[in-house]
C-alpha cells in the first residue's frame, strides 16, 4: 500500500516540479531578455543565442525554488483534500509521507550539482564569448574570463598577462610588447608584478629591452618600479568578472592553489568554491523548510496562500545566502561559514517547526 502512495505523492511532486520551474524560468526570461534588448544594440539572433547559452545557468539557479513550490503544493493539495488526514489515520507520520519528495528532491540536488559542476562551465564559456564578441564588441575580454593566461591588444601595444585579479587590480607576470606603426617591435617591458590605477599601471621588478634600427644588439635595462600609461580600452580588465563560472570544483581548485602560490588574494574564489557545494544542498534545505508550512493550515488560504509562502521563503533564503557570500567575499565570514551557514541556519528552522508541529 505504501508503495502505491509514494508513487502517487512523487507523481504529485514531479508534476508541480515542472510546473514550477516553467514558470519561474519563464518570468525570469522574459525580464531579463526585455531588459536586454532594450539596453543593447543588437539583433535578435545574437540574444536568442545568448540567451540559450544562459537557460541551463537559469534552470540551474531556480532548481531550488521549484523544488520548494513542489513541496508545498504538493502537501499543501493532500491537506486540502483530506489525504494527509487519511495518511495520519492509518499510522502515516509527516516524516513517512515527506519520504518520496525528500528522496526526489535528493535526486534532483544530486543531478543539479553533477550538471553545474560539468555542464554550466561550457555553456558559461559560450554565453561569455557572445556576450564579449558580439554584444558588448570588445574581443578581447573575453580571453580575461576564459582563463588566466590573457592576451590583449591596447592600440599599437600588445601585452601578455599570467595572472589577473580584477577585484584588487593586481597582476602578476606580465610581458608588453610596443610596436610602431609598421608594426615593428621597439620595445619590450616585462615585469613580475603590476597595480593598475586606470590607465596608469605601476610594474615592479622587471627589465626593459630597446630594439633600436641602427643597432646589431638590443639594450637591457633594470627597473624596480616604472609607470606606464595604456589606453582606456585597458580600464575594462579592471571591471572583468570573476571566472568561477567557467571551471569546474577541480578546476577552480588548481586555480585558488596556484593564485596562492603566486601570493594573489584568493578569498573570493575560496567562496565560490564552498558555494557550489552549499548550493547543491539549497534544494533540499528549501524543500525541507517548505514542509511545516504547507501543513500547518488546515484547508485555509488556496493557490494564493502557497504561492505567497513560496515566495516569502524563497526570497529569505536568498537574502541569507546572499549576504553570507558577499560578507564571505569581504573577509567577514570565513568561507566555508559563508558558503554553508544559510543552509545549517534554515535546516535548524526546518527542524525547530517540524519539532513544533508533532505529526
Amino acid at each position: 500500500m505504501f508503495s502505491i502512495i509514494d508513487r502517487y505523492i512523487s507523481k504529485l511532486f514531479s508534476l508541480y516540479f515542472i510546473a514550477g520551474l516553467l514558470v519561474f524560468v519563464t518570468i525570469f526570461l522574459a525580464v531579463d531578455f526585455m531588459g536586454a534588448f532594450a539596453r543593447y544594440d543588437v539583433s535578435i539572433d545574437v540574444l536568442l543565442r545568448y540567451y540559450g547559452y544562459f537557460l541551463p545557468a537559469i534552470i540551474h539557479q531556480m532548481i531550488p525554488v521549484g523544488c520548494l513550490v513542489a513541496t508545498v503544493f504538493t502537501l499543501s493539495t493532500l491537506n486540502k483534500t483530506n489525504e494527509l488526514t487519511a495518511l495520519f489515520s492509518v499510522g502515516m507520520s509527516l516524516a513517512r509521507v515527506s519520504i518520496p519528495i525528500l528522496t526526489l528532491v535528493s535526486v534532483i540536488s544530486a543531478a543539479s550539482f553533477w550538471a553545474g559542476d560539468r555542464l554550466l562551465p561550457r555553456f558559461a564559456q559560450k554565453k561569455n564569448y557572445v556576450y564579449y564578441v558580439e554584444i558588448k564588441k570588445q574581443p578581447g575580454l573575453y580571453s580575461t574570463v576564459k582563463t588566466n593566461k590573457i592576451w590583449y591588444r591596447s592600440q599599437n601595444v600588445l601585452f601578455n598577462i599570467r595572472i589577473l585579479d580584477a577585484a584588487s587590480r593586481v597582476a602578476q607576470g606580465i610581458t608588453l610588447y610596443y610596436f610602431d606603426d609598421e608594426w615593428n617591435l621597439k620595445q619590450l617591458i616585462k615585469a613580475k608584478k603590476v597595480k593598475m590605477n586606470g590607465q596608469l599601471w605601476e610594474l615592479t621588478d622587471g627589465l626593459v629591452t630597446l630594439f633600436a634600427p641602427e643597432r646589431s644588439f638590443p639594450l637591457t635595462k633594470t627597473f624596480k618600479r616604472k609607470s606606464v600609461t595604456m589606453g582606456e580600452d585597458v580600464a575594462d580588465l579592471q571591471s572583468v568578472t570573476h571566472s568561477s563560472d567557467v571551471m569546474n570544483t577541480q578546476e577552480l581548485k588548481h586555480f585558488i592553489r596556484k593564485n596562492k602560490e603566486a601570493g594573489m588574494e584568493t578569498l573570493r574564489y575560496e567562496v565560490d568554491y564552498h558555494s557550489k557545494f552549499g548550493f547543491a544542498f539549497a534544494a533540499f534545505d528549501m524543500s525541507l523548510i517548505g514542509i511545516p508550512f504547507s501543513v500547518n493550515r488546515q484547508r485555509s488560504g488556496g493557490t494564493f496562500m502557497n504561492a505567497g509562502i513560496c515566495l516569502g521563503l524563497a526570497f529569505g533564503y536568498w537574502v541569507f545566502f546572499s549576504s553570507a557570500v558577499t560578507m564571505g567575499r569581504y573577509g567577514y565570514l570565513p568561507p566555508l561559514l559563508a558558503a554553508w551557514g544559510p543552509n545549517l541556519l534554515m535546516s535548524g528552522l526546518s527542524i525547530h517547526f517540524l519539532l513544533r508541529l508533532k505529526k
